[in-house]
């Protein structure tokens, strides 16, 4: 993967080709961006780009060499990590390498795709993946051999904000004292969620969203008309996964919007009704189906939606990106209920529920308490001065 094919980001690739160029490629990198914005491709242009243009590529034909093969991420000296779990597959100890093919085929058909689609890609959807202890030991044994050809050798950690605190503990010492030529590329979405050990010996590259015009240019090279690719680009808000994916009617979100307004019109339907309580308790119970990864990009779903709500209703519309398209519901006569007096608690509420999520709670039980909180916060009254 070259750095010509990868959407904007033009400082970013400057950045990169120039360091590496004058010879200053830090030993462990952490790029960190929202998704679709590029880290895992810019990630294996940049790894590209040392192997064969900075390393002991010596001429053309080598070089050739070198780059049909980290086209197609066979490259010997280029290793992956990222986030996975026992499936029918693999029953058990399951591990990057149990998984590499699955993901060149990913990175070639989706190299924008979010870590929800990489797991509908290996059946674990309704899994929690993570990258755990046994993949830290792989990683450490790997990178413990000698470059196979002479030069670099790189490990991409993708999604490493799923490493858990065993794989991270065992990775520390490896990534604080690195062998001679061996660089470390970490992406996460949220840095956070990496141990600070980690954090403070990687150098961070923050990724902005994408802006509209890259968008719309990677939509219109694939066949789309001008206007409807500047409403997309606008849509995805910087997310290039998500325009490809409502360009092609295939995005989660608009399985989402449907279960929202449903939920949206249960609670208010709910009010002097006790009846409509058995909907809401209906409408937990279907969502208690889906995998827990579904559950959570749901509730972040519903978050960005009352944010969304709120800047209607205090009158910054352009700021306001998000559409539904469920027939019969305006989000501009929806935002009057989402107000300085209840979009923090309503907000807290929504994470909490992630939180639950993450550590296996009930599924039903928590949806259902939600719908019954969030339905009285709906209700609330927003100050009249």
């Amino acid at each position: 993967m070259l750095f010509d094919s990868i959407l904007g980001l033009s400082h970013i690739k400057n950045h990169l080709v120039s360091s590496a160029q004058a010879g200053r490629i830090p030993h462990a990198q952490l790029f960190v961006g929202s998704e679709g914005c590029g880290t895992l491709p810019m990630a294996i242009a940049y790894a590209q780009h040392i192997l064969c243009e900075s390393s002991e590529a010596t001429n053309e034909q080598t070089k050739q060499a070198c780059h049909i093969k980290c086209n197609t991420l066979t490259h010997p000296d280029l290793h992956f990590a990222f986030p996975v779990a026992n499936s029918d597959k693999v029953k058990s100890r399951a591990v990057s390498d149990n998984y590499i093919q699955d993901f060149r085929v990913f990175v070639k058909e989706q190299p924008y795709g979010n870590l929800f689609d990489w797991y509908r890609l290996i059946d674990i959807e309704k899994k929690q993946g993570q990258i755990g202890v046994d993949e830290a030991q792989e990683i450490v044994k790997k990178l413990s051999l000698k470059s196979y050809e002479g030069g670099y050798k790189i490990c991409i950690i993708w999604m490493a904000d799923k490493l858990n605190i065993s794989a991270s503990n065992k990775l520390l010492k490896l990534i604080e004292e690195p062998p001679d030529k061996t660089v470390f590329i970490l992406i996460a979405e949220d840095e956070e969620q990496i141990i600070q050990t980690i954090r403070s010996r990687c150098q961070v590259l923050h990724f902005p969203p994408l802006s509209e015009d890259a968008i719309a240019n990677g939509l219109i090279q694939l066949g789309i008309a001008q206007d409807q690719a500047l409403r997309l680009a606008n849509e995805a808000n910087g997310n290039y996964n998500k325009a490809l994916d409502l360009m092609n009617n295939d995005s989660e979100d608009l399985v989402f919007e449907k279960w929202f307004v449903q939920w949206v019109r249960s609670a208010f339907k709910a009010k002097g009704n006790k009846t409509a309580i058995h909907d809401l308790i209906s409408w937990s119970a279907e969502l208690a189906k889906t995998g827990r990864e579904t559950q959570k990009k749901f509730i972040l779903y519903c978050i960005a939606i009352m944010r969304q709500a709120m800047l209607i209703n205090f009158n910054a519309k352009e700021l306001a990106y998000m559409r539904i398209h469920v027939d019969g519901f305006d989000i501009n006569k929806f935002a009057p209920f989402i107000h300085e007096n209840n979009i923090i608690e309503i907000t807290e509420e929504l994470e909490r529920a992630i939180y639950h999520i993450e550590r296996n709670g009930n599924a039903k039980i928590i949806f259902t308490d939600l719908s019954i909180k969030l339905t009285r916060l709906l209700h609330k009254k927003a100050d009249l001065t």
